[in-house]
C-alpha cells in the first residue's frame, strides 16, 4: 500500500488531520477544525501550494467536519487512515487494523482515558462511515511503552488491582518518543542507542528509551503523573486527595478538575500555562512567572536523573515538543540541573535551535552525551506505523 495515508488525531472538538504520501519530499495537506458544534467552528490548513486557507463550519459535527476537510485535500484520495489513540491498555501492543472487535475494546479502555479515548473514537466512527472501503488502523500513544518491565510499570500496590483491573503504568506520547529516538539513532549513526528523551509541551513527559524500546517513562495510568505540565499537576502526594476532601470538603471530581486543568504552570504562576508568556512575564519580574519556569524546569531534570537508571548507558538527551523545541531558557536550565551527567552545552547553538529546526546544542566532546534538539512528527510515525502494519513503503 503505497498511497498516501490521511492521519487523524480528534479531539472531543477539534480533528488535526494530515494527509502524508509515501514519497517523504511529497508536500502534506494538513490542518484543523476546532469548536466543532459551536457557531465558531474553523476549518485551518494549507494546501498543496503551501497556501494557508480557513472556512467557517459553524455548528459542524465531527462528520461533516471531515468532508469538508475532504474537500480541502484537492482531490487527494488517502489510501488507508491512521488514528491517534491515546490509550490502549495492556491488549494493545502495536499498530492494529480496526474492526468492530478493536472499536469495542477501545471502548473498554475509555475509564482509563476518559477524556481522550471517546473523543479519539469519535473520528474512528466518522472516517469509517465516510470511508468503509479503506482500511483504517489505530496506533496508541500507550502502545511504544509496553517494552516497559514490570520493575518500571508496576505500583506497590495490591496484586488484585493489577490482576483484575489493570492498573499499571502504561505512559503516553508514545509515538513521539518512538519518533525523536530513531531520528537520534539515525543522526548519531547509532544501532542502540540508550536516549533520554523530552516531550515538552502543554503536555510533558520524558522516556529512557535504548534500541528503540522504551524501558521506563514518566507518565503512569493516566497522563497526570510525572511532570510538571500546562495545566496538569503531574506527581502530588496521593494523600493530597483525602487531605482535600477533609480540609476542604472537596469532592473527587473537584479535585480532579484542579489537578488537571488548573494546576501546572497556571497553577504556579497564577497567570498562564502558556510558556512563552511566562519567560516574557519573568523577565519583567513577576514572581509567579519566576518560580512556574524554575519549578518546571527542575522537574524535568529530576525524571531525566531518575529515568538514567532504566539505561546501561547514556547517549544522550533529546528535547522536543513545543516547549523542547522552542525554549533555549527551558534547555538550558534543564541542562543545568544535570552537572553530574557531564553535559556541555553550546549556548550559541542552543539560542539558535528553535523554530522547528532540529540541531545538536552540545560542545560535541566526544566523551560527552549528545544534546538534541529534534522536532517531533507524531503524525508521520502514524502514517509510518500504518504503511508497515498494511504492507507497504513506509513514508
Amino acid at each position: 500500500m503505497n498511497d498516501p495515508v490521511l492521519v487523524i488525531n480528534c479531539g472531543s472538538s477539534s480533528i488535526k488531520y494530515a494527509l502524508i504520501a509515501a514519497d517523504p519530499d511529497a508536500p502534506r495537506l494538513a490542518g484543523l477544525a476546532e469548536r466543532l458544534g459551536g457557531s465558531d467552528a474553523r476549518l485551518k490548513g494549507h494546501d498543496s501550494r503551501g497556501e494557508p486557507f480557513e472556512r467557517a463550519l459553524a455548528g459542524d459535527d465531527h462528520v461533516r467536519a471531515l468532508e469538508a476537510i475532504l474537500d480541502g485535500l484537492e482531490g487527494h484520495r488517502p489510501g488507508a487512515v491512521g488514528h491517534r489513540i491515546v490509550h490502549g491498555g495492556e491488549r494493545f501492543t502495536r499498530a492494529t487494523l480496526i474492526d468492530d472487535a478493536v472499536v469495542a475494546a477501545i471502548e473498554e479502555t475509555a475509564a482509563l482515558a476518559p477524556l481522550h479515548n471517546p473523543a479519539n473514537l469519535q473520528g474512528v466512527a466518522a472516517t469509517r462511515l465516510l470511508f468503509p472501503e479503506l482500511p483504517q488502523v489505530a496506533v496508541f500513544d500507550t502502545a511504544f511503552h509496553q517494552t516497559l518491565p514490570p520493575r518500571a510499570y508496576r505500583y506497590a500496590l495490591p496484586e488484585a488491582l493489577y490482576r483484575d483491573h489493570g492498573i499499571r503504568r502504561y505512559g503516553f506520547h508514545g509515538t513521539s518518543h518512538a519518533y525523536v529516538s530513531t531520528r537520534a539513532d539515525a543522526l548519531s549513526s547509532l544501532e542502540a542507542g540508550g536516549w533520554l528523551t523530552a516531550h515538552l509541551g502543554n503536555g510533558c513527559s520524558t522516556a529512557a528509551v535504548r534500541g528503540g524500546r522504551s524501558l521506563d517513562t514518566s507518565m503512569g495510568l493516566t497522563p497526570l503523573e510525572g511532570l510538571v505540565m500546562g495545566t496538569r499537576s503531574g506527581d502530588v502526594d496521593p494523600g493530597l486527595h483525602s487531605h482535600l476532601a477533609r480540609r476542604l470538603g472537596w469532592t473527587l471530581e473537584r479535585i480532579d478538575e484542579v489537578l488537571n486543568r488548573g494546576s501546572g504552570l497556571l497553577g504556579l504562576s497564577g497567570l498562564t500555562h502558556d510558556m512563552r508568556e511566562l519567560e516574557a512575564a519573568a523577565e519583567k519580574g513577576h514572581a509567579g512567572a519566576q518560580l512556574a519556569i524554575e519549578v518546571f524546569c527542575y522537574r524535568v531534570a529530576k525524571s531525566l536523573a531518575a529515568l538514567s537508571c532504566a539505561l546501561p548507558r547514556l547517549d544522550g538527551i533529546v528535547f522536543t515538543g513545543g516547549i523542547g523545541e522552542n525554549s533555549p531558557l527551558v534547555r538550558e536550565k534543564v541542562v543545568g540541573h544535570l552537572p553530574h551527567f557531564g553535559l556541555g552545552l553550546d549556548r550559541a547553538a542552543n539560542a539558535a535551535t528553535v523554530r522547528g529546526r532540529e540541531g545538536r546544542i552540545d560542545g560535541r566532546h566526544p566523551a560527552a552525551p549528545r544534546l538534541w534538539v529534534i522536532p517531533t512528527d507524531e503524525e508521520g510515525r502514524i502514517a509510518e506505523e500504518t504503511h508497515q502494519l498494511l504492507g507497504g513503503t513506509s513514508p
